[in-house]
């Protein structure tokens, strides 16, 4: 008896114990299964998330920031106990004792899975196990995967401390609006730092991680106060707070951005731009679009702020001042329904929807609520009331095109252009004093434009417009249009023919010019459509001859100036076509404002830039624009008076002298020629730029300081009518830059060394005593031995005959026979020209 019951229960025993061996036999063969192929864990401790790159201005304000997700890293030992607590109370109550799993977390998941027979399946995951899956695993919901998890989890809890693993899991974890980790979530839910959090908003922030698109602060407002009241709990139940704590943040309000109780980050910086966009474009290339959009990159602007506002202030003075002049109303070809119109939440809602240009400072989103009468009463965006009127003499200037195509007869009173439902934008109008007077509507200009200024002696961009509104098109017209910049490509000419022998008093045959091309005769003519005979370099630049200019071209020959428009940046390989002369291929106004700033330095190399330094997430410098060399800087002081040195190893493009040359003639421009009419308050040179049929205007100029470009055309190349270079981009310069004098001063140009001064008679180029003065003397600077040849006796015809009895003309003279048109010039005056005058038929470059 005693020993079947001995036999028994060791039969039982080995039965047990070769369970238990198989057993483990079988979890080691699991466990060595899905062990062969995990990801390396130790990656971890070197790990950097993508985190936000922000481009802050010179004064280090934040102006803009770029992210796939968007995440702010914070170092564990800047993240505030409370929301440590609140996360850990949240998600892991045994996170601090477990080896990177929870066994009795799993089996209570287990139990309550089978007693609710799966209607309530809750993670059993820690936060080491969603530290794997996040960084390592993936998100299938599988045994396998969860195998992987607790394999991968006590690996890591050997080689990383707690609080590196929580560093981990809070800058990882997605808690909704694009926000990854937890300095990103409280800046959008609470446009705070984590310092400042209160409790019951770091406990939002710890309801969020299970599913954060189901806890809407707005959409799911009850669902998420029902969350932040367990996570209030399950802090007071481990300790982390008091009960008087969890009460009174239970009871508190839930204020967020979303529910408009905080302004959002987003409006505390000024909205973006083409400036800080084409950053991201040009450093995307750079550095590479992942390590741009994630790499934490501290990008310090060389923006200007106030003078970015003035540039795109001028820009679209200039623009709409061209569409209003053409008296058309187009809108926004946007509207509301009727329906909608009934109430005011709804209308409202709607208009909040709509895409519209809303980076115009002073212009509003509106729409049209009733035409009845002699008004049109709106309702506007962001004001109160719907009692804001537009009154009938706001629209006398407008037609409106019909459904047939024409227009129709000017508007009287705003339902000739308006209809309810339409969506408008309105400025208010203002007398001298700022007191308002009236609505005006507004609309955004067909015709589009772009302007450009930097320091001519760093190369750091100061503004940069590239149209209209940026929110309207993205397409930067300053750096990626391809435009033809007409005569404002002249100085390029004129400088390499100053560097081979000619001077501002050489004599250059002013007369018509035939030139046989593969696709015709070739018939360059001036924008006068007269011709002025021998005439000097200083009047051709000056006025915009275009024959002159051919002639120049000829006698150098094209390659020679296609190599300096290359070595000054302006094309990269230009074609050595005499119609390239006056400007007929093209380029950007980005190309053309960095290649004037060499011109106005001395002819040293200066490379453009819209980014002073870069920084990676760890304070490293990556890239540094300035390379000049200050040897004193390091100084602890210098002598009284002593200014430190700086050093700049910069190559010499042209030679100093052909740059205080050039740059006297195009002072001239400013004086005599084309660009009559702009003053800055301080000394500027600069050339006008008109191409056939004013398809685009231009003009480039620069002070001893700043250089500043414009362009404007349709982005569709169509003739402007008669606008001129001086007339409409003339004064968007004049605006821009006498703002920038007062900021950044402007002195005469600097003279260089190695010449003399010889007075001139502009109008024949003979040399005059030195004592000589009146209206037609004027004083040239001429380099150290070259040949002393002046008037008649260093004329130059290219090669190309002047036939006789041409009717030639003084300067300034006109036969009064051809009929004409009007342009107007930078003055505001008007000036006639003849109404045929091109360039010639084979392309379409420079006029005036």
């Amino acid at each position: 008896m005693f020993r079947f019951i001995g036999s028994f229960f060791g039969a039982i025993f080995t039965f047990v114990t070769l369970g238990v061996l198989a057993g483990a036999l079988m979890v080691g063969g699991v466990l060595w299964f899905y062990s062969r192929d995990l990801p390396s864990h130790e990656s971890l401790a070197q790990y950097t998330p993508p985190t936000i790159s922000r481009i802050y201005s010179a004064e280090g304000k934040i102006i803009d920031e770029f992210a796939h997700e968007r995440r702010l890293y914070t170092p564990i030992e800047d993240v505030p106990a409370i929301v440590k607590q609140a996360f850990v109370a949240a998600e892991d109550q045994n996170f601090y004792t477990h080896h990177g799993y929870d066994a009795k977390g799993m089996i209570a998941a287990m139990v309550e899975a089978v007693r609710t027979r799966g209607q309530r399946v809750r993670g059993a995951s820690t936060i080491t196990q969603q530290v794997m899956k996040n960084f390592l695993l993936g998100g299938e919901r599988t045994g396998e995967r969860k195998i992987k998890e607790i394999i991968l989890a006590t690996r890591i809890e050997e080689t990383l401390s707690k609080d590196k693993i929580l560093e981990l899991y809070l800058n990882e974890i997605f808690l909704g609006q694009n926000s990854y980790g937890v300095a990103a979530a409280a800046q959008t839910y609470f446009n705070k730092p984590l310092h400042d959090l209160k409790l019951e908003e770091a406990a939002v922030l710890a309801s969020l991680p299970t599913q954060p698109s189901n806890f809407h602060p707005v959409r799911n407002r009850d669902r998420l106060m029902e969350r932040r009241g367990y996570v209030l709990r399950r802090m007071f139940e481990d300790g982390y707070i008091t009960r008087e704590a969890m009460e009174e943040a239970t009871a508190s309000p839930l204020k967020t951005v979303q529910g408009g109780d905080y302004a959002s980050f987003r409006s505390v910086m000024p909205p973006r731009d083409y400036f800080t966009d084409e950053i991201r474009r040009q450093l995307s290339s750079s550095f590479g679009e992942q390590e741009f959009f994630g790499g934490g990159l501290t990008i310090r602007a060389t923006v200007d702020p106030d003078m970015q506002d003035i540039a795109a202030a001028a820009l679209r003075d200039g623009l709409e001042k061209y569409d209003r002049g053409l008296g058309i109303w187009r809108g926004t070809r946007k509207t509301i329904e009727a329906a909608a119109l009934r109430s005011e939440a709804k209308w409202r809602d709607e208009l909040a929807r709509l895409e519209l240009p809303r980076d115009v400072d002073g212009w509003y989103p509106a729409v049209v609520l009733d035409t009845a009468g002699s008004t049109a009463r709106i309702g506007i965006e962001g004001l109160d009331g719907t009692d804001h009127e537009i009154p009938a003499n706001d629209v006398t200037w407008a037609r409106k095109r019909l459904a047939n195509g024409r227009l129709g007869n000017k508007a009287k009173v705003p339902s000739d252009l308006l209809d309810a439902g339409d969506v408008v934008l309105v400025r208010a109008v203002t007398d001298k004093d700022g007191k308002f007077q009236r609505w005006s509507l507004r609309q955004v200009p067909e015709i589009q434009g772009a302007f450009m200024a930097m320091d001519v002696n760093t190369g750091r961009v100061i503004s940069m417009q590239g149209g209209f509104s940026y929110q309207d098109t993205v397409f930067n017209r300053a750096t990626q249009a391809q435009r033809q910049p007409g005569s404002s490509f002249k100085p390029f000419v004129y400088a390499a023919a100053l560097d081979n022998g000619f001077s501002p008093a050489t004599i250059v045959v002013d007369a018509p010019i035939e030139v046989n091309t593969p696709q015709g005769l070739w018939k360059p003519k001036n924008a006068s459509n007269k011709f002025y005979g021998p005439t000097p370099v200083r009047t051709g630049i000056e006025q915009s001859r275009n024959l002159m200019t051919v002639r120049i071209a000829q006698e150098i020959g094209m390659e020679t100036v296609a190599a300096y428009a290359e070595r000054f940046g302006v094309y990269d390989r230009m074609g050595a076509f005499l119609a390239n002369a006056l400007g007929a291929e093209e380029t950007t106004l980005f190309k053309m404002v960095a290649a004037y700033a060499m011109f106005a330095n001395g002819g040293e190399r200066v490379e453009p830039t819209l980014v002073d330094r870069v920084q990676d997430r760890w304070g490293r410098t990556v890239y540094r624009h300035d390379q000049r060399q200050c040897t004193d800087c390091r100084l602890a002081s210098l002598d009284p008076g002593a200014a430190p040195r700086i050093v700049a190893k910069r190559e010499q493009v042209m030679d100093p002298i052909t740059a205080y040359q050039l740059t006297s003639m195009m002072e001239g421009v400013i004086q005599r020629g084309t660009g009559r009419g702009i003053s800055v308050g301080a000394p500027v040179a600069g050339k006008t730029g008109t191409t056939n049929d004013a398809k685009d205007v231009w003009f480039v100029g620069y002070t001893s300081n700043i250089v500043a470009g414009c362009y404007i055309g349709y982005d569709q190349p169509r003739s402007l009518g008669s606008a001129s270079g001086g007339g409409m981009c003339g004064p968007v310069f004049t605006e821009f830059m006498r703002e920038a004098v007062k900021k950044y001063g402007g002195t005469k140009f600097k003279v260089p060394p190695g010449g003399y001064w010889v007075k001139v008679d502009r109008f024949s180029g003979t040399r005059l005593p030195d004592g000589a003065s009146g209206e037609n003397v004027i004083a040239e600077y001429f380099r150290e031995g070259q040949e002393d040849l002046y008037g008649f006796g260093a004329m130059v015809d290219g090669g190309f005959a002047m036939g006789s009895n041409l009717p030639l003309f003084a300067y300034g003279e006109t036969d009064g026979s051809e009929a004409t048109t009007t342009v107007t010039t930078a003055s505001g005056k008007t000036k006639a020209i003849p109404k045929k005058a091109d360039f010639g038929t084979v392309s379409s470059g420079g006029l005036y």
